[in-house]
Formats: structure tokens, sequence, C-alpha cells
């Protein structure tokens, strides 16, 4: 069997999702890429290729002498200002560019991070930042609603600020393995991203019965005031927890819905938005009716060592 080659072109954003990638644990980075035998072409972290050879590299993929099994995209695809691209540039081309023809040549296209995936910080500024498929929830984004890869699939979006390595190690086995990974509307496999960040909450108790905090580090519920997007938001974060061993809302901080399309969101961080105490989004699958009686009787109805915030989180 031969390798699998991967080329990680960097674009409009931070190196995070590399971080995190770096980070993985079991089985660590050089491991991974030895049991999967994938060969890394470069990686702007990883590679020691002069310039002049890197150069070389890229004709070499662009005219089919090397072959190019997975493209990982990290940051957002640039295209201002004014569509020319020239916020971000290769070798003093617009980057863009580069990400739209070594796309056309890659088996698979993974857009490694929420940047990459839907356009992230910039999708709103003048910089015109799109995801490779989508811009927010839009579906587009820079390739365009119908491309497929070489292999004939859609970008394969792996979302989150920073995309936990796990699940990018996850996604390179899928691939390396030639097993399928189902995805939801937005592109985004299932098998990461099927559950809310709320389902695997350590303060899933308290939330149910209305015990809630107006600061962080306390052992109630951060949805109510402090604005968290956790019962709002899919994503792998109480599942594969960071550094093997916490998340945000464990240690009292609330989910800022990173992996959610539209994030980050137009309004403030940390504040839930309301009417008449009642939060203007919902818990995913609750009605507002059912929602406002169940929530008045069940706050009533807390036990007394939750009021007393006694059980641990």
């Amino acid at each position: 069997m031969t390798a699998k080659t991967l080329y990680w072109l960097q674009c409009g954003g931070c190196g995070g999702d590399s971080m995190s990638f770096f980070n993985i644990e079991s089985p660590n980075l050089a491991d991974l890429f030895s049991y999967l035998d994938i060969e890394v072409l470069w990686h702007p972290s990883l590679s020691r290729k002069s310039s002049s050879a890197h150069r070389s590299l890229i004709d070499d993929l662009l005219e089919g002498r090397q072959p190019l099994d997975i493209l990982c995209i990290e940051g957002s695809i640039i295209r201002g200002p004014g569509g020319t691209g020239m916020f971000n540039t290769f070798e003093g081309q617009p980057k863009k560019n580069l990400v739209a023809a070594l796309a056309g040549k890659a088996g698979s296209v993974v857009a490694v991070g929420t940047c990459a995936s839907f356009g992230g910080i910039g999708a709103d500024g003048d910089i015109e930042a799109t995801g490779a498929m989508f811009t927010k929830t839009k579906k587009g984004g820079f390739l365009g609603e119908n491309f497929l890869s070489a292999s004939g699939t859609p970008v394969i979006n792996l979302p989150g600020c920073p995309c936990h390595g796990d699940v990018l190690c996850g996604a390179l086995t899928a691939l390396c393995t030639a097993t399928k990974l189902p995805l939801n509307e937005y592109n985004v496999p299932l098998q990461w991203y099927g559950l809310l960040v709320h389902q695997g909450c350590v303060r899933n108790e308290y939330h149910e019965y209305r015990v809630e905090e107006k600061d962080f580090g306390d052992k109630g519920c951060l949805f109510f005031h402090l604005g968290c997007r956790g019962p709002i938001s899919y994503g792998p974060c109480n599942k594969l927890l960071w550094n093997r061993r916490s998340s945000k809302t464990r240690v009292g901080v609330p989910c800022v819905g990173c992996t959610s399309p539209d994030f980050p969101q137009s309004y403030p961080f940390f504040h839930t938005r309301n009417l008449a105490g009642i939060p203007l989004e919902l818990p995913d699958g609750v009605d507002r009716a059912h929602y406002m009686a169940y929530k008045a009787m069940a706050a009533a109805a807390a036990p007394i060592r939750l009021k007393k915030r006694e059980t641990e989180v």
C-alpha cells in the first residue's frame, strides 16, 4: 500500500488548529503518521524545505507529477479587498488561487477549524473571509456549493476554535482507511458533531432544575445568565475532553459555541439575551410554551442539595 500524501495549507487566521493537532497524545503525532502511513508533503511548522523546494513541490502537485491525497486547509480563505484576495498572498499572488488549484487536485479536502469551515472571525469584516464551502450558514463559500474533490466528496468541515486534535486524528484515520464519514447539512461529521455540547455537561442536573449562576467558576448552570451555548451548539468538547481532562463548562466557563457556523455571533459573549427572563435562544428541540411551563415548575422543585451547590461538577 502506498503512503497517503498530505499537504497542509495555512490561510487566513491563527495557527491554533495546528497547535491543537500537535498536542494529540494517543497516538501522538509521529505515531499517527506512522500508523496511517501518511507522508506530510508540507506543513509550515513541520517542514524544512527551502522556498525553491517548496515551489517545486507545488508545481509537481499542480502538474500531476506528485499525487495529493489529502489537502488540509487551516484558516479562512481571504477574498478582500474587493474580491482580489491580495490581503493574503503567496509569492505575490492571492493565496486563494493556490487554494482553488490544490483543491482541484486533492483526493480529499479537509477544512480544519471554524475559520476554514465557515469563515469564522473574518467572515463579517472587510477582509471578505469565507470558508471552503460555506460562509457562515450559507452553502457555497469559496469553492462553491457543488465542489467535489477528486474522490467525489465535498469538503469535510471540522469546526472548532480550535478544532479538537482528536477529531482531526479520527478524520484522517477514516480517510486513510476508506471509512465513510456521514455528514450533516454543513458537511460536518456526525461522529463528533452529532451531539450537543450540553449533552455531556456535568452541570446538566443544575440546568434541568434551573439552578443558575451569575458569575464564572461556580457550580450551577451557566445558560440562563452567562450565555452558555452548550444547549444550542453541536460539538465534542464534553465527549473528547481537552488534554483528556477538562472542558470549558467543567471549570465554570460558558461554552461560546465555537463549532457553530455563525461563530462568533454578532452580540456579546457571556450574556444571555432574554425576554422577561426567558432566553431568546432555547435549547435545541425545545419549544417556548413547554419551556416556560416546565422551567417554572423545575425551579420550584429543585432539590436542596442543588440549591446549596453540594453536587460535584
